[in-house]
């Protein structure tokens, strides 16, 4: 059997995005006995034209079936566009379809986490939208309890339905020291169901 991991899956258009999933993937590995994944998806076209190369020519590859397949946990971010999931992202979640089909991802923890140019443009509602589907997959969502005491002291990114970040409106900020303590908890917590459900 092949070694457990926790696949990171992102979209990220300005950075922010995949700074959390490097962050959310440092807490991971924080666990033994487990990795983090990292993997991101190609940006769409309204066109319905390859847009993009075949090999991202930076960062992380672009994920696969088998990729989320094959995982032992979930955690998935992407940008808030208008209080959800950016289009690449659900472009790539509409076609896990079979996946569904087979029941692969069912019992499987996830989470979510997600980039904000506004301390109040959706962190909240991105958080959930992206965890509906991971719920129709018949996946365990997992948020951030309040034993992090971040989430009470926060002044700008991180919630208890996942970790979020406020990039600022030219998306450039970066993450700061409450966020990414937050990234790694919610990692960690991550990697840690994932290990327990799977010897359970």
């Amino acid at each position: 059997m092949s070694h457990p991991y926790v696949l990171v899956l992102y979209y990220s258009r300005n950075g922010s995005t995949a700074n959390m999933a490097r962050a959310l993937a440092e807490g991971v590995e924080q666990v033994s006995g487990i990795e983090a994944r990292l993997r991101t998806v190609p940006a769409v076209s309204s066109v319905s034209e390859a847009t993009e190369p075949a090999v991202p020519e930076e960062g992380a590859i672009y994920c696969t079936e088998e990729d989320l397949r094959n995982c032992s946990g979930l955690l998935l971010g992407s940008p808030t566009r208008f209080g959800n999931m950016a289009a690449p992202m659900k472009y790539f979640i509409d076609s896990t379809s079979g996946l569904w089909l087979s029941g692969a991802l069912i019992d499987k923890p996830a989470g979510t986490f997600t980039s904000t140019s506004s301390l109040h443009g959706g962190q909240e509602t991105t958080l959930f939208t992206m965890a509906i589907p991971l719920i129709h997959h018949g996946m365990l969502w997992a948020g951030i309890p309040y034993s992090n005491p971040e989430l009470t002291s926060t002044t700008d990114g991180g919630t208890p339905y996942g970790a979020s970040h406020l990039a600022g409106v030219k998306g450039n900020s970066e993450l700061s020291a409450t966020e990414i303590k937050l990234c790694h908890a919610q990692g960690k917590r991550l990697a840690g169901l994932a290990l327990k459900l799977q010897s359970a």
